[in-house]
């Protein structure tokens, strides 16, 4: 393991730059961001950055250039930069599991030389991508055939976790650009109604199952493979329709053959891969066989740009840095607690609960990379929902409430389904809600409007709300490839600031322990007997009763 992945570091509320942003937050904390813009006309075209055709613009948010001045000098006496380049050399910087975290090995072109314990990974990936294509081809052209010689026009992928979110993110953000004659599902609840639904309409004789588990033993993936192994037998009869009906992204040969799955339709990724960051990976096998080898590789190529941006651009117009820096700003000095993602673009509607693994697993850490308890806050919360839906559900708090919360919105420039008015109609919802947000309505503004003194202040709006908004061209998939690469950098960009571990997820593991051992509680009878508290144990008793 490097020097870089293990070097002690300086706590991070002693670092000079920190204790300067403390002093600094208490001068403009009261600063409210008409005043801002008031004294500074410029600062709607100065405090933005662009990128590989993204624009950002971060004016809206309760900073001055000397907050951005001390921002990125935090980034610089964090060793951010030696980080980046440690992560990119495939050093085991996920200290807790001793592994490299080289997600953008997956995207890496061909030629490119990425190595982790001397070995070049590229050649590998790029193995398993040419082979993920030539499979997605026979699939999408009908050369491949069911068992009883017909069509595949359903695929269903069966993961959980990053096994999931991101190939259902993906393929609801594509839909634009998949094979509309073939229906995708994807099924990770251990509730068996997410099976059910997922297969009432469909025939076994034109369905695909792609059981996506590095292990081959996860319990919910497993439990919802075993179901669909019967639920195809139940018609085909014959054992060896496995081979024609699964395939496998997996590690593990062994369980994959015993299964019934040919291997040589198993498809492998890397340890140094981790789940949320798997969607661009052989993870994303039913994300290929929607859009194609062709929009896969764009949507690679989207990664890769952005890969290259956060990798070699200066801090001060780096796009992921700066997102990160404006995170741990309202995070850890204005006490903000979440994040509101809000994509104008209904195509986007899975990409806020993606974006909930991606960074509420990486960062929900207590600890340092040394395993000291942190003495600051780490990891918001993520969530939305796609524009102009959320207008009518919580935006009412998140502009009249007692709560920070800082918004993302996203937008872009060109409709896909472009229908009369209605996307100058969205996006003039996405540049007024961020002018809202800012500005407000003072008390001032509302009486001019002829209200009544009793109801002034119930239409005021305070301002002094936060956002940044991102402005790309088009949702394409090369687009979508630079979206979610920004956000894994910016959770990289935090992690490094915060000084914990962003890609290991051991608070994953005790639920799931216990599930186990209480699984096997649950067929007994009689009083519960193990090491459970009363509550669980009247719990597991209760259900045992309501169940028969």
């Amino acid at each position: 393991m490097s020097a870089t992945a293990t070097a002690v570091q300086t706590p991070l509320t002693s670092l000079p730059a920190w204790k300067a942003l403390q002093a600094h937050y208490e001068k403009i904390r009261s600063q409210h961001l008409r005043g801002l813009f008031q004294s500074d006309p410029a600062r709607g075209t100065r405090l933005t950055a662009e990128a590989e055709g993204i624009y950002l613009d971060y004016s809206k948010h309760r900073i001055t250039d000397e907050t951005v001045r001390l921002l990125l000098e935090l980034a610089e006496q964090s060793g951010l930069r030696e980080r980046i380049e440690a992560m990119f050399a495939g050093e085991k910087i996920n200290v807790s599991e001793k592994r490299a975290v080289l997600h953008a090995a997956l995207r890496a072109p061909k030629g490119v030389v990425i190595k982790v314990d001397g070995e070049n990974v590229v050649p590998g990936v790029h193995e398993v991508l040419d082979r993920m294509s030539d499979f997605s081809n026979r699939v999408r052209s009908g050369a491949w055939k069911g068992f009883t010689g017909k069509r595949i026009r359903n695929v269903i992928n069966i993961g959980i976790g990053g096994s999931d979110l991101g190939p259902v993110m993906a393929y609801e953000a594509l839909r634009h650009y998949s094979q509309r004659d073939m229906t995708f599902r994807f099924v990770s609840n251990v509730d068996g109604t997410d099976f059910a639904e997922a297969t009432h309409d469909l025939d076994p004789e034109e369905t695909l199952f792609i059981i996506s588990s590095k292990t081959f033993t996860t319990l919910e993936t497993m439990t919802n493979a075993q179901t669909a192994r019967d639920w195809s037998l139940k018609k085909l009869k014959d054992d060896k329709a496995v081979a024609k009906h699964f395939v496998a992204v997996s590690t593990n040969a062994k369980e994959v053959a015993k299964f019934g799955i040919d291997t040589a339709n198993m498809f492998g990724f890397w340890d140094w891969v981790g789940g949320r960051y798997s969607m661009d990976s052989a993870i994303g096998l039913s994300t290929m066989l929607a859009i194609g080898p062709e929009n896969f590789r764009a949507m690679l190529a989207g990664f890769h740009a952005i890969d290259e941006h956060f990798r070699t651009t200066a801090f001060a117009k780096n796009l992921p840095v700066l997102m990160g820096l404006l995170s741990v700003w309202y995070t850890d000095f204005f006490g903000a607690e979440t994040v509101a993602v809000l994509p104008y673009e209904q195509y986007l509607k899975r990409f806020p609960a993606y974006l909930q693994q991606l960074t509420m697993e990486s960062n929900g850490k207590h600890v340092t990379l040394s395993g000291d308890r942190v003495n600051y806050a780490t990891g918001p919360i993520f969530w939305g929902e796609p524009g102009t839906n959320g207008q009518h559900s919580f935006y009412q708090l998140i502009h009249q409430g007692t709560r920070l919360i800082p918004c993302d919105f996203i937008g872009f420039a060109k409709a896909l389904n472009p229908l009369g008015e209605h996307h100058d109609l969205l996006m003039a919802n996405v540049f007024a809600q961020g002018e809202a947000l800012a500005f407000g309505k003072t008390p001032e503004e509302v009486k001019a409007e002829g209200t009544p003194d009793w109801l002034v202040p119930h239409r005021v709006f305070e301002g002094d709300r936060p956002s940044s908004t991102f402005l790309l061209e088009e949702l394409t998939p090369a687009a979508l490839g630079k979206l979610v690469a920004l956000y894994e950098h910016s959770v990289f960009t935090q992690g490094v600031i915060w000084q914990i571990d962003s890609f290991d997820q051991w608070g994953v593991e005790l639920g799931k322990v216990l599930a186990k051992k209480i699984v096997g509680e649950l067929e007994g009878s009689g009083p519960a007997k193990g090491s459970h508290d009363s509550s669980t144990t009247t719990l597991i008793e209760r259900y045992r009763k309501q169940r028969k």
